[in-house]
């Protein structure tokens, strides 16, 4: 192996009798470079909008829920809360109520999302937000900012709001009149409107745990669900761990562990098909590249074809010869993926740190620039992709420089 990896840095580097092979091989190495450089960039910056698109979320919503495996509620005591926080990793747990409801004013009535925040996650809210004042208070509501469009709210206006299970109470008060105490439509003030992320702006409303429960009809100890938050530690190592703890705990038949791209999985999973559509779509430019290798390896072998036969003579046997270009195919993919990826990293770098790429129209965004999130996996599958497609086409001039070597005679050789 030795021996064919020299031969071959000296067939790559030295002086060919064709100058066309040096320009060729300079276009495969430059197609290689060029396509993983952009392909990791643009990996990147899909890596980067789907964070933004994550970090949004989470303003409202947890990285990791404890939610019911069944139904809908599940009865949050104190120790439960104060378990959960125990758990190593573990920053906070708050308890939330989350269901349908219609927003009901004088002109127009909207199906919605209620969310009843505690007071830690309105605290919590505030700070991530940097809002200048609270959301809502006990008894009001805030409402996203495309949903206040359609339904015409603003600050102060009076709504009904109600959920599916008392107009199910109603039905049947029908039949049993003791039901009718409870029917009351709950009444409440527009507190605020937020503008956070596209799904909360479009149908949310959010208020108090309390007052959310009044609407969803929840007891008392009753909510959808906890909202768990990492203390210096990934969503995905949180999750493991607290999917553990549930393992070993009595709750393990009656709730479950769901992350934040569980609950928006619809979302999720277009980013990522996006991503790796644009993987297989620019991964084309390198494999025009790598087929552009099989050119230069092959005429390389003619090129040397006199310097195959002497190795010949010297001992060398077909397999040993396969091996020369192939490892010329491979160092070609190695050298190509590894300045691609440097020129990836460090446009990625600048692009985090100064923002140079802008996006079209900063009133459409809530940020300024192009985002980018590097993965090392992406850079690991990106270079293994280019260095395996690099000798897989090295495979067929290789095998016509063994022939090359083993088929013509000594005078042809050394004519």
């Amino acid at each position: 192996m030795k021996t064919g990896l020299w031969i071959a840095r000296r067939f790559s580097f030295a002086r060919k009798r064709f100058r066309v092979i040096n320009i060729i091989s300079a276009i495969s190495l430059a197609g290689i470079v060029l396509g993983v450089s952009i392909l990791l960039v643009v990996m990147s910056v899909l890596n980067g909008f789907q964070k933004l698109a994550h970090d949004l979320f989470v303003t409202i919503d947890s990285p990791v829920q404890l939610v019911a495996s069944e139904g809908r509620t599940i009865m949050v005591p104190d120790s439960l809360l104060q378990a959960i926080k125990a758990i190593e990793g573990v920053q906070s747990a708050e308890p939330f109520a989350e269901g349908e409801a219609i927003l009901s004013t004088r002109d127009k009535s909207e199906l919605v999302t209620v969310k009843g925040l505690s007071e830690a996650s309105h605290r919590l809210l505030i700070k991530n937000t940097k809002a200048t004042h609270p959301f809502f208070t006990p008894e009001t509501v805030a409402v996203g900012e495309l949903l206040a469009y359609r339904t015409n709210l603003y600050t102060f206006r009076h709504v009904k709001i109600f959920s599916p299970e008392l107009i199910s109470l109603g039905l049947e008060s029908l039949s049993e009149p003791y039901l009718l105490p409870v029917l009351s439509i709950p009444e409440t003030t527009v507190s605020s409107v937020f503008s956070l992320q596209k799904i909360f702006d479009d149908r949310y409303v959010l208020t108090s745990d309390r007052f959310a429960q009044k609407i969803l009809l929840l007891g008392k100890g009753e909510f959808s669900g906890i909202d768990i938050r990492g203390k210096e530690i990934s969503s995905a190592k949180l999750s493991e761990k607290l999917r553990e703890w549930l393992a070993r705990s009595p709750l393990k038949k009656t709730c479950k562990i769901r992350t934040l791209e569980e609950k928006y999985n619809n979302i999720f999973a277009v980013m990522q098909l996006e991503k790796w559509v644009s993987f297989c779509v620019l991964m084309l430019i390198i494999l025009v590249a790598a087929l552009s290798l099989t050119g230069a390896l092959a005429m390389t072998a003619i090129d040397k074809q006199r310097e195959l036969f002497y190795l010949r003579c010297l001992g060398m046997e077909k397999p040993q010869f396969m091996a020369i270009f192939i490892i010329q195919g491979g160092m070609t993919g190695v050298t190509g993926s590894a300045a691609g990826a440097a020129i990836a990293w460090s446009i990625c770098k600048l692009q985090e740190l100064y923002g140079i790429v802008k996006l079209p129209s900063k009133s459409a965004f809530i940020i300024d620039a192009y985002p980018v999130s590097m993965h090392p996996g992406d850079f690991i599958t990106v270079a293994v992709t280019a260095i395996v497609l690099c000798l897989a086409v090295s495979l067929y001039p290789a095998r016509k420089a063994a022939l090359i070597a083993t088929s013509h005679s000594l005078d042809l050789k050394t004519n």
